[in-house]
């Protein structure tokens, strides 16, 4: 018998783009930013972390616009990209299914999940609610440290006007703090849930400097109302705030509607 003929892989350009198979090169494989794939140390975990670790990769990939809405994401494709066996890929692609940041589609498979301008008005909806009950029952139930946390954060996010990328980080961390200072587990999990799917909506709306003024006025609106006990002025606060980045949304997503 004769040993079988060893094949020459192709090699890698880094010009094309994720999930999409050039015309002229359609065997070969592609890939994100090869800053994304897995460290020697994210290899020293086991199994069930390296799914974790690639549901982390691919959910950043999707929040930062590199997979964007309609991209098809083929499993081969993932884990050659991460050097990763295609069991933890598998794992990562079904949670981010189960969580509606993927969708099956005939004829084509797993693509990243579109959002309709409806469903971007319903997801607000959500939000301003459990927004306005995190800020109401933070009022009620925050310690003092956690005042006093709140109040400081206000305090940075001013300082850090202008640097666009760290108060879209600091955002998060602000929304967070409510959220904890309100002590209640099943409002962090709908919120988590809430959150997951605004990743659908693109990068952060803190990246617009007219956005990040508007937000730092109104977080230090809502810190005072936490800070003085008053859960109803909170609630107003934190509902003015979720609407106030809806219509901001709505006019960078959907600038012809009405």
């Amino acid at each position: 018998m004769t040993a079988p003929r060893s094949r020459v892989q192709p090699a890698a350009d880094p010009d094309r783009t994720f999930g999409k198979r050039p015309v002229r090169a359609a065997r070969s494989r592609v890939r994100l930013r090869k800053t994304a794939a897995l460290t020697p140390a994210d290899e020293g975990h086991g199994h069930a972390s390296r799914g974790a670790l690639v549901y982390r990769k691919l959910r950043h990939a999707i929040e930062q616009g590199e997979l964007k809405p309609g991209q098809r994401v083929m499993e081969v494709e993932v884990a050659e990209w991460l050097d990763v066996s295609r069991t933890p890929v598998r794992e990562a692609l079904r949670r981010l299914e189960n969580e509606g940041m993927l969708a099956l589609e005939p004829r084509t498979g797993l693509v990243v999940a579109s959002i309709t301008r409806e469903a971007m008005l319903e997801l607000y909806v959500m939000r301003e609610v459990l927004e306005g009950t995190a800020a109401r029952l933070c009022a009620r139930h925050a310690s003092d440290p956690e005042l006093m946390g709140l109040e400081e954060l206000v305090k940075r996010e001013a300082r850090l006007q202008g640097n666009f990328e760290v108060l879209s980080r600091h955002n998060k961390l602000f929304h967070e703090a409510v959220h904890r200072g309100a002590h209640n587990r099943y409002l962090e999990k709908s919120l988590a849930a809430v959150n997951d799917s605004m990743c659908l909506l693109g990068k952060s709306m803190m990246l617009i400097p007219e956005r990040a003024e508007e937000a730092q006025l109104e977080h230090s609106e809502l810190v005072g109302a936490i800070v003085a006990r008053d859960p109803d002025a909170a609630d107003r606060s934190a509902r003015r705030h979720v609407r106030s980045a809806q219509k901001q949304r709505l006019k960078q997503l959907f600038p012809d509607s009405e």
